[in-house]
């Protein structure tokens, strides 16, 4: 198999492909293009969309020449695959807003350089199609009946597809077809759940142009206990740091469950795969290589200096040293303090609780906790407690833990309440 291919697989990668022998032939014949897509859906990828474009660099490395095709047309109708329900609709304002921050995203991941790495957007192309038209010429080379035989359309006919949205194998098929016309594209890779939608791009290609091209994609990935990577209470972990904080995206990584962390690493970092597996070896310390795959991803998403501070900000927390100054922080009214700063709003205000019920909540579970003059945390367990300007040390700060992992450094300010 192609070295580029094989180097995919080995770090767990390829879930499914059409004719890899052929399509292993085609990448040790020369640079390959590819394509991979994502819809604009919000103004940020998660970390679950990623998988691919971690694909995407592998590929690139090796030579190849990708294309990020951003859906600012299949965005207007939304991908049922995958999807319980019709996405919500939104205005083509504020889907081309959300073009504009995830292809900057994307930029700063991949690096676009027109040649090896380009955008595109299907806006481009789609959104003047003539309906008729695009019904003459490229509806009548689909099967209704091969089309609701794919997965994706199945589990939907279970709770409604909408006719909108079952035009979406059209659309996205057709956008492998633009592609290939426009820059010889070969090959399409995404996540699995998007296999019958690459299927009948390939078949669409056959039909028309007389042309052998690819699919290749990436399981969807999941941790140990089942649950959909880059999930947490507070929601998906976003590349947008207004959404996701480097810190707390640092620690998504710093805590995944010892199980995960060989896949993570081969995944969703750029490490030699020899590193990859002394690092996760049987008898090695899992914090270890806990701490090298949070400090890697978040260098690659937010870069290094910010990987830095999030690392010494948890050493902070976690009482491993580092700079205090680097964790997590909330600015609060001294007076409040004063006053008795009442332990429910504390964790409220401290945004350690999305909601005072959940501040109630964790005070009666005994997961608050609070640290005293010298430094040290003390539970409080009384819904009714305050916490007073005693508990400030000489700086006027003092730190709040919500459960075993999540701080804040508080600031005690001279400033209004």
């Amino acid at each position: 198999m192609n070295s580029a291919l094989t180097n995919l697989k080995e770090r767990g990668f390829i879930q499914q492909c059409t004719a890899i022998d052929s399509l292993s032939d085609l990448c040790d014949s020369g640079p390959v293009v590819f394509y991979v897509g994502a819809d604009p859906t919000g103004k940020s990828l998660h970390i679950g969309h990623m998988v691919p474009f971690f694909a995407f660099r592998h590929l690139k490395n090796a030579g190849h020449k990708g294309i990020a095709l951003i859906g600012g047309g299949t965005g207007r109708i939304g991908d049922p695959s995958g999807k319980t329900e019709m996405r919500k609709m939104l205005s083509y304002e504020q889907l081309d807003g959300n073009v504009e921050a995830i292809k900057g995203q994307l930029d700063r991941f991949l690096t676009f350089d027109g040649d090896r790495a380009r955008p595109a957007n299907n806006k481009d192309w789609l959104a003047g199609l003539n309906y008729i038209d695009f019904l003459r010429e490229i509806g009548s080379h689909f099967s209704v009946n091969r089309m609701l035989s794919f997965e994706a359309y199945k589990q939907r006919l279970e709770t409604g597809l909408s006719f909108i949205e079952f035009n979406y194998q059209l659309l996205q098929s057709y956008d492998f077809l633009e592609l290939f016309r426009r820059y010889g594209c070969r090959l399409q890779i995404g996540g699995d759940d998007q296999w019958g939608n690459i299927v009948a791009g390939i078949e669409l290609i056959r039909r028309i142009e007389g042309a052998e091209v690819f699919g290749l994609t990436f399981p969807l990935v999941t941790t140990s206990d089942g649950k959909k990577m880059g999930k947490t209470e507070k929601g998906a972990v976003f590349l947008d740091p207004d959404l996701t904080s480097p810190y707390d995206f640092f620690q998504y990584w710093r805590n995944v469950d010892d199980a995960d962390v060989r896949r993570f690493l081969l995944m969703f970092t750029f490490l030699p795969k020899d590193e990859c597996e002394a690092l996760s070896a049987p008898g090695k310390n899992p914090n270890e290589a806990k701490e090298r795959l949070a400090y890697e991803v978040t260098a690659l998403i937010h870069g290094e200096a910010a990987a830095e501070k999030a690392r010494s900000g948890a050493k902070a927390a976690f009482g491993g040293g580092g700079d205090r100054n680097a964790m997590p922080t909330e600015t609060l009214p001294r007076v409040r303090f004063e006053a008795g700063y009442p332990i429910v709003d504390l964790f409220f205000d401290a945004k350690l609780c999305a909601t005072k019920s959940d501040s109630r909540r964790l005070v009666e579970q005994g997961g608050a906790f609070v640290s005293d003059r010298n430094g040290g945390l003390v539970a409080i367990t009384g819904v009714k407690d305050a916490v007073d300007a005693g508990r400030l040390d000489e700086r006027g700060e003092l730190v709040l833990r919500a459960g075993k992992k999540r701080y804040c450094r508080v600031v005690a300010t001279n400033g209004a309440s």
